[in-house]
């Protein structure tokens, strides 16, 4: 990474340092999505600029924010990556690109890109190893990209932010630090322009104001990108409630005017060689955390709220409920576990999004499995999984998500109405053929694919009674034909309809008839 300086009155200031830029181009959904989940992006030192699903898309985004390197499929529709690649190399020639493959002819595909192409992957050996590799390959072929920083002589103080920075040991600097740092401790602070909209019209305005905003403190970047750029700040340790008011009432003004800034601050430390340390431990979680506070323009770790308990949800139990058909209990647990995740921040970004689209999927396989007709479910599903992907804070992606539950649970409304009425005819007929057995309404729930509370619903509204008195109605009907032959012993007959116990059966028999099963029998022989 090469770090350009320009001299001013007040000595060097850093202009330019940035991760490398990756454009991902592939026509299918799930691939991008998969390229985006290989690797820790950040953690490497690369950011992804943008999707796209062709060629002609790509050099849209091209135009407009040009990339280190394009990740790109060769067969997609519009422009195909072979096309891409020849204008990228014609136009750009700058810009590496690693190609993604299906063709089982490797050797043809190497052949047809002999220059200009980093390297090559196969789709079926798309993962985050040989991805990051492929990175790494192409990297070397950058020259602004060399963070060999061991034999460079330490002359100003931004060579020495560097130096710490690129995580080599920390040596005796006192007598620079001394010079540029004049005040006992340190903190670190970045602004995230992620969400802006007008970026280069509110870039130009916080340049133009920081100065200001940190008039009584001597500040050095550390890391200047297109969207967030990180200071450290050189403070008395008594002062830093003092900076925090002044960032917080910036932050206000900016909200107001309504520009999506968030601020980040780190805790005060006192040694320039934990410089590092504290960028790992405190920008980069909150940089992590903001996805989870979108309406909040100033974190720092002391003023985050408590982290919730761990939630009992487990996914194959709500698959067990939900293949027994008990939807009304599957979705409450479900939105019980979605609330909790927009409040466990400490969840990364890319999990989350992970959980919610694999609960997608798994839901998708359960109702195909139950025999739902899913239809245009089946391609909205694509569409839920692109905009979780794109979604920029945990609520949009539980908005996604909590409209995906929404779409499922219409779905299985209507389609289990006329389920319920067309099986309905066959559990009546299963119940006059089986009264006899051990019969319970779990029982036939679980066999004919209804929701028991719906089953116990239907009995009342449809018979005016429980489902154990119908069954007692369908027994003691039997009960009266086999008493009409006064060869069967009555305590056969309590067997025979389904009662083990004879004295059970009777005191059924007398409630239901108003009379005993011999008094019956005498009745109905005379």
């Amino acid at each position: 990474m090469t770090i350009y300086y320009e001299e001013t009155g007040r000595g060097y200031k850093m202009m330019e340092q940035e991760r490398c830029k990756v454009l991902i181009v592939d026509d299918e959904v799930l691939i991008r999505q998969g390229i985006r989940h290989y690797v820790n992006w950040d953690e490497e030192g690369f950011v992804i600029i943008g999707e796209a699903s062709n060629g002609e898309e790509a050099l849209n985004i091209i135009e407009k924010t040009p990339p280190h390197i394009i990740i790109t499929d060769i067969v997609m529709p519009i422009m195909d990556g072979i096309e891409l690649t020849k204008k990228v190399k014609e136009e750009y020639p700058e810009i590496e690109v690693i190609i993604l493959s299906s063709f089982s002819d490797f050797d043809y595909v190497r052949s047809t890109f002999q220059s200009g192409v980093a390297d090559y992957i196969l789709k079926p050996k798309l993962e985050g190893p040989e991805l990051l590799r492929a990175l790494k390959q192409a990297l070397r072929r950058l020259p602004n990209f060399d963070l060999d920083l061991s034999n460079q002589s330490i002359t100003t103080t931004e060579d020495w932010i560097r130096y710490l920075m690129a995580g080599y040991e920390p040596i005796n600097q006192k007598q620079l630090e001394y010079e540029s740092f004049p005040k006992s401790h340190f903190c670190l602070m970045e602004i995230d322009l992620k969400l802006v909209k007008d970026i280069h019209k509110v870039k130009k305005n916080i340049m133009e104001q920081l100065p200001y905003v940190l008039a009584d403190f001597n500040y050095y970047p550390i890391l200047l990108e297109d969207r967030s750029f990180s200071y450290i700040i050189n403070i008395d340790k008594e002062e830093f409630s003092s900076l925090i008011a002044t960032i917080k009432k910036v932050a206000g003004k900016s909200e107001k005017i309504g520009h999506s800034i968030i601020w980040l601050l780190g805790e005060p430390f006192k040694e320039m060689a934990q410089l590092k340390k504290h960028y790992e431990d405190e920008l980069k979680r909150l940089r992590s955390y903001r996805f989870y506070f979108p309406e909040q323009n100033f974190l720092m770790l002391r003023e985050l709220p408590e982290v919730p308990e761990e939630s009992s949800f487990e996914l194959n139990r709500f698959i067990d409920v939900f293949k027994r058909r008990d939807f009304e209990k599957a979705f409450e647990e479900l939105n019980q576990y979605t609330e909790y995740l927009t409040h466990q921040y400490t969840v990364n970004e890319n999990e989350f999004k992970a959980i919610l689209g694999n609960i997608i999927f798994n839901i998708t396989l359960l109702l195909e499995g139950m025999k739902f007709d899913l239809n245009q479910m089946q391609q909205d599903r694509y569409q839920y999984f692109a905009m979780l992907n794109e979604a920029d804070n945990s609520k949009s992606a539980k908005d996604c998500f909590t409209n995906f539950l929404e779409e499922v649970q219409n779905l299985i409304t209507s389609q289990m109405n006329t389920q319920n009425q067309s099986n309905m005819p066959q559990l009546l007929e299963y119940i006059d053929q089986h009264y006899n057995e051990p019969i319970s309404l779990a029982d036939l729930a679980n066999h004919f694919h209804f929701n028991p509370s719906y089953l116990s619903t239907y009995f009342s509204q449809h018979h005016g009674i429980g489902f154990n008195e119908y069954l007692n109605q369908i027994r003691i009907e039997k009960a009266k034909s086999y008493l009409e032959n006064k060869n069967v012993s009555i305590s056969e007959i309590s067997g025979f309809v389904g009662y083990s116990d004879h004295s059970y059966f009777c005191k059924v028999f007398k409630k239901m008839t108003g009379m005993s099963p011999s008094k019956y029998r005498k009745s109905s022989l005379i």
